[in-house]
């Protein structure tokens, strides 16, 4: 699995698997071709993320559990709070919360983005 893949977990990329599956099950598209989209989709999201995406994000919460494997960070945090600072603001804007986040965490120089 590359970098990118992972985004294919995201709502986003379960949405377009499914859409995928029924395109091909309908056999309006082939897999091979199924496969490329989703290809264009992970290198387009990690692109879109590096280019597009100036924003800064602060958490904090309580760690209860963290792994480092393949390169690859995965945290557990309960009662997490966000604040993200859209680039230009002069302030954070509001605090988000939520009672449990996974977040994982990918270094793509390591691993190799697709098409890079």
């Amino acid at each position: 699995m590359s970098a990118a893949q992972h985004y294919r977990d995201s709502k986003l990329g379960d949405t377009l698997v499914d859409a995928l599956d029924e395109l091909i099950t309908a056999e309006k598209v082939t897999p091979a071709l199924a496969m490329r989209i989703l290809d264009e989709f992970d290198q387009s999201t990690c692109n879109a993320l590096e280019s597009e995406v100036t924003a800064k994000t602060t958490f904090k919460g309580t760690l209860r559990t963290y792994r480092f494997c393949d390169n690859v960070w995965q945290f557990e945090v309960a009662d997490a709070s966000f604040r993200t600072t859209p680039s230009g603001a002069s302030g954070p804007g509001p605090e988000v919360r939520c009672d449990r986040v996974k977040i994982v965490a990918v270094d793509s120089k390591l691993v190799g983005v697709p098409g890079q």
